[in-house]
């Protein structure tokens, strides 16, 4: 099937973009970038927007062949969803919590009512009614008043998470006149029940850099600034105390933090700074009674847990130890309550939880399977001697679990349910520890069809990879998967370097200066799969979204024989110039990631991977790449030119796609189903080239 697709590629010319020089001179270093003219901020200009159509047009003419797969796969990605589905209502305050969602609906209902049982629901929002006008529509932060009258959510809908915050009456349904726009969605209530709190964001940069204070009933334009960030490398969010005391505005560098805090009770007052910001300094601060919690990487790199109380907390000299650091447990986070503690760590890549009782003693919350996800789920009540836990394996569908915090008993609230013939006896996983090149043992997780895995090196492998900004790829179900092992794909996510899964210095040393590690491992896990009968040489599939394009970008210049098939989804691959370019949005958040290629250290390291500066003249895998115009991380002209460079330089006849989503931006089409045709497109893709 893999010269289907070739065949009907030779029917059509790939179309080729016009070059005009364009030369740019840093540290005595000449690039010449001959497509630079594709960018339009403003997303306007007619021969860009004819040239992404033209090239949406040769994808499908090139695809067509596997149109009826695509269609097949779609319909069984879709059949294994429950149509008529409902979260587990939530308690927080005195009601309820709860969504639902029925038959073709793409969005949910949310609801809240009395009690767990629901009898007496009422309607919150109907978000299929909100998105009725738009060709993209995410609902992004629902947030409820402490008297529980007023609803606040927040809406985008051009996918540039750009977020407009509207106010809802509960009881009676009518919206209030007071609309915020240009924000990053966010609304925190002051415990006046009339006060909010939002950030705004610079519309060029799409950074979230000022927090302003709203009086209901006030115009946007009479909002007071309370802070505003003047430090465009920090990332800005607002929260609340597990006490509800207190109001966070959080910052967050690749590196460090900061936090500064107000009284909810007090919402005319003044912020004030928790401590002063350090360079490496990393925390994050949480609020039960009289105690601050801490969790910090002071003198504790895989972080730890101390105390304050009010008097204490502006000097970390005066804080106490409560967990102490660990060589090789990664301290990620604490849930609070009132008489318990729940830790969250990881040690060798895994997850696990620790309750800590008030007597000082702990015991663990214990799962089974080899390898698999699990968090915190959503426990907005303190005083609950009750914890709920997400967990999801390879094989396992997602499970929300409460465990009773005194025995560590657990009970089964949901399991994704997965319709057709899904049977998890018929799946296998396996974790592995696979020596990459310079002796550091990467860990694997793999999952398959027991019955169609040979491991005689003739299976077909789809290997995901991400490794960056600390990001940790747990191996989680997606029942989309099936899809895939069910035509006898061994599914592998290679837990590169960048990551955090074996604690912080996998991600040191997968970032700046270290960055070719992530790239070298994920080459290496390859070899070494198809070495050991995993897979076949001939067909061997890879993907990555976002930073992970990258990965793949990085990868296909150098070891491109290694693949088949390539999926780059959203991709960074014009790292260099970017990084040199602070107007694009989000840049300057990137220095501690990439290095700042202003010096010539990071500039050098960065030049040597930059997908888009190694093209070359060689043979390419078969590759399908995909964008949305309106990404507000990864602007569409980083594929649209690395595409065009590709066509230019490559010297075999394979595959090079290009498909532009005209309405989505960074997280691809809004909507339960709609989103899945972009699945079926690469699902289809790969199994077609590998005749699977």
């Amino acid at each position: 099937m893999s010269e289907k697709i070739s065949e009907t590629s030779k029917e059509i010319t790939a179309p080729r973009a016009k070059k005009l020089s364009h030369l740019m001179t840093h540290h005595d270093h000449q690039r010449d970038d001959s497509y630079y003219w594709m960018r339009d901020d403003e997303r306007q200009d007619e021969e860009i927007l004819a040239h992404l159509k033209a090239e949406n047009d040769y994808c499908d003419h090139v695809l067509a062949g596997q149109k009826p797969l695509e269609d097949k796969i779609f319909e069984e990605l879709k059949g294994r969803i429950v149509k008529d589905d409902s979260t587990v209502p939530v308690r927080d305050g005195n009601f309820w919590y709860h969504s639902t969602v029925s038959g073709d609906d793409e969005f949910a209902c949310h609801y809240r009512t009395t009690s767990f049982e629901g009898t007496d629901q009422l309607l919150l929002l109907d978000v299929n009614q909100l998105a009725s006008d738009y060709e993209f529509y995410e609902l992004g932060d629902i947030s409820i008043s402490e008297n529980d009258e007023l609803l606040a959510y927040s809406e985008d809908i051009d996918g540039r998470r750009i977020y407009t915050i509207r106010f809802k009456d509960i009881d009676t349904g009518e919206y209030l006149a007071d609309v915020l726009e240009n924000t990053e969605g966010q609304t925190v209530w002051a415990n006046d029940n009339k006060t909010v709190f939002y950030v705004k964001k610079d519309l060029k940069t799409l950074l979230g850099f000022e927090v302003y204070r709203h009086k209901l009933g006030t115009s946007q334009a009479d909002d007071v600034l309370v802070y505003q960030e003047n430090d465009r490398s920090f990332y800005m969010g607002l929260g609340k105390s597990r006490d509800e005391s207190l109001i966070f505005i959080d910052l967050e560098s690749t590196e460090s933090s900061d936090t500064w805090i107000l009284d909810a009770n007090n919402p005319n007052g003044e912020f004030t700074q928790v401590i002063k910001r350090e360079e490496k300094h990393e925390f994050d601060i949480n609020k039960l009674g009289d105690v601050f919690y801490i969790t910090t990487n002071w003198q504790a790199k895989n972080f730890r847990l101390m105390t304050a109380n009010k008097d204490t907390i502006h000097d970390k000299n005066q804080w106490q130890e409560l967990i102490a650091h660990r060589e090789n447990i990664l301290f990620e986070g604490v849930e609070l309550f009132t008489h318990f503690m729940v830790v969250t760590e990881r040690e060798l890549g895994q997850i696990r939880f620790v309750v800590y009782k008030k007597d000082g003693s702990q015991y663990p919350l214990e799962f089974n399977d080899p390898c698999y996800y699990a968090a915190v789920g959503d426990n907005p009540e303190p005083n609950s001697e009750t914890a709920r836990l997400y967990y999801s394996s390879l094989t396992t569908p997602g499970s929300l679990f409460e465990f009773d915090l005194n025995t560590g008993e657990r009970k089964l609230l949901k399991q994704q349910k997965v319709l057709g013939d899904f049977n998890a006896e018929n799946y296998g996983s396996e974790r592995l520890f696979i020596e990459a090149r310079d002796g550091v043992k990467v860990p694997v997780s793999i999952v398959y069809h027991k019955e169609k895995f040979k491991k005689d090196g003739t299976n077909p492998i789809f290997q995901y990879g991400y490794g960056a900004y600390g990001i940790t790829i747990d191996p989680n179900f997606s029942s989309g998967a099936l899809s895939l092992l069910d035509r006898g794909f061994v599914y592998v996510i290679a837990h590169i370097r960048g990551s955090e899964m074996l604690g912080r210095d996998w991600y040191d040393n997968g970032k700046k200066q270290f960055k070719q590690n992530t790239f070298n491992d994920f080459i290496d896990v390859t070899k070494a799969l198809v070495e050991q009968g995993y897979g076949a040489e001939d067909k061997v599939c890879a993907s990555g979204g976002s930073a992970g394009g990258l990965l793949m970008g990085a990868v296909v210049n150098q070891a491109p024989e290694l693949y088949k098939g390539i999926g780059c989804h959203v991709p960074f691959l014009d790292v260099l110039t970017t990084m040199l370019d602070e107007s694009i949005p989000l840049t300057t958040n990137e220095y501690d990631e990439w290095g700042n290629p202003n010096d010539k250290s990071d500039y050098d390291t960065i030049l040597a991977y930059s997908p888009m500066d190694n093209i070359k003249q060689q043979a390419y895998p078969n590759t399908l790449v995909t964008t949305g115009l309106h990404d507000s991380q990864v602007q569409y002209w980083e594929p649209m030119k690395w595409v065009a460079k590709m066509r230019e330089y490559k010297t075999d006849d394979n595959v090079l796609v290009f498909k532009t989503d005209m309405d989505a931006g960074h997280g691809g089409a809004s909507g339960r189903f709609k989103s899945l045709k972009e699945k079926a497109l690469e699902m289809a893709f790969f199994i077609t080239l590998t005749n699977a």
